[in-house]
This record gives structure tokens, C-alpha cells and sequence, in this order.
């Protein structure tokens, strides 16, 4: 979308990428059509996703990989505009979404954050309940702003009020399973590390309480089972998920209190 007489809307989007060359591609040409400047920040790509984001209309550069917090902080750090609409590789940006995007920063948006609706999908069907329909990260926000840098729930620091938009970005994080556990593995680590560095324990307990109570808050409590067996599936990945998270903690705890006998 581009508006009358060629004018592109005054945003810089961002992405974060490594190995997207899956992705890469729609996700730029997404938002390419519309938005005044795309930076893609890559690390350590071995794949074509550089070339692919280039040749989609994007500027890419690489950053060295700490969190991914700071490696959008490091494209906006580059934005030309007031304005950042993030993204993830595995999204695109609708046409709604856009002409919302476009008509809010051109009217003067009365917050300096905004919330972006993600519709979710897992494993080629959409998710409409388990919780995955509530989300809403804070997407849209002026250049100044930073994400903070822990390792997982970055997020990005905001003083003020944060408003809500009404069209959503479509996101399609798990097109496999192998997907879903090469993520949770990396996961389950930081934030297990994350969480001991922040004087957090596990026990026993946690590891085998946790899981089901997060199986029945997703499945039962929050409709998980009106997505059919993909809703079965996928509350049964997030108890392991669970699982793994506190098992990794508990284990760094453990090994904390051996280490000092």
C-alpha cells in the first residue's frame, strides 16, 4: 500500500533475523510495499536470508548475537524515522494492519506505544483460544524507545500509556514440530538462566506441579480444546515446555548447592 502521489508512510520496520530464508521474503515484502524503510539485522545466517531480504526491498546488515533485544535495539538505534513497527521473521503485516499504521502516524498517535493483535498459527491452522488469541505485544512506538536485553520476555520500556490498535499481524511460528523443540530447548536454557541469576529456585515440586496446572489452564480453563487436536497438541507441548523450564532450574539449583559443600 502506498499512498496517493507515491508517499510511503514515515515508519522504519524492524526484523530480527537468522536463518530465515523460509521467511524472510513475504515477511519484508509485507511491509516493503508501504513503509518508508525496512532494516533487517542478521546473525550468523548461513542461508541465503540477507540476499532474500535485499532483494525483497530491505536494507540488512549483521550485529553480533547477544539477546534479541539488543538486536532490535541495534536496528532502531539506525531507524531515519520517529516511528518502529517490529517484526518477527515468521510475521506479516496485513493491509489493515498497514492503513492503520500509516493513518495513525500521519494524524499524530496520542501514545508513544502501541499494541499489535497477533493471529496465531500452529502447525498450518490458526489458534483461536488456549490463550494464543489475547496476544498483543507492544509492536508500534517511537524511535526512542528501547527494548531492554534479557535473554527471554524482552520487552520494550515504556513510561507512558500504551494503546491498543485493532488490526493484527499474522504470525506463523511452528510450521513443525522439530521447530517447536529446537526453540524449546534454547528457551527452556535462558530462562533458566535468566531466572537463577535472578535469585529464583525450583524444587521438585515445581517440576511436577507446574506442568499439568498449565496443561489444564490452557486446555480447559482458557478453551485450548475448541481448537480440536491442535489445541490437544499444543497445551500438551506447553506443559512440557513447562516442564523443561523448571527441570533446567531446577538443575542449575541443584548444582549450586553441591558446589558449595
Amino acid at each position: 500500500m502506498v499512498a496517493p502521489g507515491g508517499a510511503r508512510a514515515p515508519v522504519t520496520v524492524v526484523i530480527a533475523a537468522r536463518n530465515e530464508a523460509a521467511h524472510i521474503s513475504d515477511c519484508v515484502r509485507s511491509v516493503a510495499g508501504w513503509a518508508a524503510e525496512v532494516l533487517v539485522v542478521e546473525n550468523d545466517s548461513t542461508d541465503d536470508t540477507v540476499a532474500l531480504a535485499r532483494a525483497a526491498g530491505a536494507h540488512a546488515f549483521s550485529h553480533p548475537f547477544e539477546t534479541i533485544g539488543r538486536q532490535r535495539n541495534a536496528a532502531i538505534a539506525r531507524a531515519a524515522h520517529d516511528w518502529v513497527l517490529v517484526l518477527d521473521a515468521d510475521e506479516r503485516c496485513t493491509p489493515e494492519l498497514a492503513r492503520e499504521v500509516a493513518a495513525l502516524v500521519g494524524a499524530g498517535p496520542p501514545h508513544e506505544a502501541f499494541r499489535v493483535p497477533r493471529r496465531n498459527w500452529f502447525l498450518g491452522r490458526e489458534i483461536r483460544h488456549g490463550g494464543w488469541a489475547s496476544d498483543r505485544p507492544v509492536r508500534l512506538f517511537r524511535s526512542t524507545l528501547r527494548y531492554d536485553e534479557r535473554p527471554v520476555h524482552e520487552h520494550v520500556v515504556v513510561a507512558g500509556a500504551v494503546g491498543t490498535l485493532a488490526a493484527s499481524l499474522l504470525h506463523y511460528p511452528y510450521a513443525s514440530l522439530a521447530q517447536y523443540f529446537e526453540k524449546l530447548l534454547r528457551y527452556s536454557r535462558d530462562w533458566a538462566q535468566q531466572h537463577h541469576a535472578r535469585g529464583r529456585r525450583a524444587g521438585a515440586l515445581a517440576v511436577v506441579a507446574r506442568p499439568p496446572a498449565r496443561f489444564v489452564s490452557m486446555y480447559l480453563l482458557r478453551g485450548g480444546f475448541l481448537d480440536g487436536a491442535h489445541g490437544a497438541v499444543l497445551a500438551v507441548l506447553a506443559a512440557v515446555s513447562v516442564a523443561a523450564k523448571y527441570a533446567r532450574l531446577w538443575e542449575i539449583s541443584r548444582g549450586e548447592g553441591r558446589g558449595t559443600r
